[in-house]
């Protein structure tokens, strides 16, 4: 128990994400492939971590069962304490929108939307695109060193510059949880660097949880934690 009138050393008890238990078993034909067999893990608010793994190992399966994208055959899932296999439907994807930030290897970015316009998407989707919103965008375009391509269509931007349009758009909500799908797989290495730098200052800023998956192995020394994927299960890595 915290004393009165001192703030609590731990001001965000309840971890970004958890798992216990999580199991998934993909059907190809007659055969039924276990992807996951009993998938544990907390990542507390302010925290990072790397998942690593062989391709197939089940990474972007795991990613998507914690965003509420998809649902295990068992276990338990939850985000900020929030049980997503317990929510309707329409209740997952508030949360998901309002709680829960992606970034993706292809950036996902919208052509006809400007630079300033495809950041402001949440929000505009969250009904809240109001002067505090604006100013929002404003800031992160400014966080992001891409001010001054607001106006800008993403086509004419180099993929270091769309993948931090695409931090900047999953930051937007303030979430309380960033899952990055292998977010420096089509950049160079100066690129991935700064990518990874602005994730960094993202969690050491808001507080919020950083779940990378990756197959490089510096992206994922960048992280405070490495976990290993394999055989359906996660151990930690030893650095």
């Amino acid at each position: 128990m915290s004393t009165p009138g001192k703030p609590s050393l731990n001001p965000h008890p309840v971890p970004a994400v958890r798992l216990r238990g999580v199991v998934r078993s993909i059907r190809e034909g007659e055969v039924l492939h276990t992807v996951l067999a009993g998938v544990d893990l907390d990542l507390g608010r302010g925290r990072s971590a790397a998942v690593v793994g062989r391709s197939g190992s089940g990474k972007s399966t795991l990613l998507h069962l914690m965003a509420g994208l998809d649902q295990p055959d068992g276990g338990v899932i939850e985000v900020e304490g929030i049980d997503l296999l317990g929510l309707s439907e329409s209740r997952r994807t508030a949360l998901r929108r309002d709680r829960i930030g992606f970034v993706f290897q292809s950036f996902h970015l919208l052509p006809a939307l400007t630079v300033a316009e495809n950041v402001a998407l949440p929000l505009e989707l969250a009904g809240r695109m109001d002067a505090a919103g604006r100013a929002r965008v404003a800031e992160l375009l400014q966080r992001v060193g891409l001010a001054g391509r607001a106006d800008s269509n993403p086509d004419v931007l180099s993929g270091g510059e769309q993948q931090r349009v695409a931090v900047a758009r999953a930051l937007v909500n303030q979430p309380a949880l960033l899952l990055c799908d292998e977010p420096t797989g089509n950049l160079d290495e100066a690129a991935a660097a700064q990518v990874m730098d602005l994730l960094e200052r993202a969690r050491s800023e808001t507080g919020c949880a950083v779940l990378v998956v990756t197959h490089d192995a510096a992206t994922a020394a960048r992280c405070q934690q490495v976990l290993r994927l394999e055989a359906g299960r996660l151990s930690e890595v030893a650095r």
